[in-house]
């Protein structure tokens, strides 16, 4: 009896690290401007689409799209989900820095900075694992208040 109850706890251990290392945002992801929210207005983006690829106890991401002003995004970070920030290379990106935090398999939070920009935010995969819901909150580029509903979906 013994033997079966460990081999029990050791089989539901296993399963929870299966379960709490997934990471359900990896993919392509394209942003649907038309369900997206900034405010105060307008959007500062065009178009962007994210690659999210496994990195080494975190995520390599990839941004690439268009600002509003004709700017082109292509941008690219890695980082541990550790909290620990992480450089943002390339162009069009209003932030130096990011740290990622993994919650749970479907939820991450996120720091960026740099320069006078500063916010924080949550992403959220869908439990039917299509749409990802990015929210945030900070200041812009300029040192202005702002908030963002980005909707995501995957490709």
């Amino acid at each position: 009896m013994r033997q079966h109850l460990s081999k029990a706890v050791l089989g539901f251990a296993l399963c929870a690290v299966a379960v709490f290392a997934a990471d359900n945002s990896l993919g392509t992801w394209k942003l649907n401007v038309e369900k997206s929210k900034y405010g105060p207005g307008p959007m500062p983006v065009k178009s962007l689409t994210a690659v999210r690829e496994a990195a080494d106890g975190g995520l390599k991401l990839t941004n690439t799209g268009e600002r509003t002003d004709g700017t082109a995004i292509n941008a690219t970070y890695t980082v541990k989900y550790d909290g620990t920030p992480g450089s943002v290379t390339g162009t069009g990106a209003p932030y130096d820095t990011i740290s990622v935090k993994q919650v749970n398999a479907n939820t991450f939070s996120d720091e960026r900075k740099g320069g006078k920009y500063h916010a924080t935010g949550r992403a959220v995969i869908s439990k039917d694992g299509k749409t990802l819901t990015w929210t945030s909150k900070g200041m812009d580029a300029e040192g202005k208040a702002f908030t963002s509903t980005l909707v995501y979906e995957k490709q």
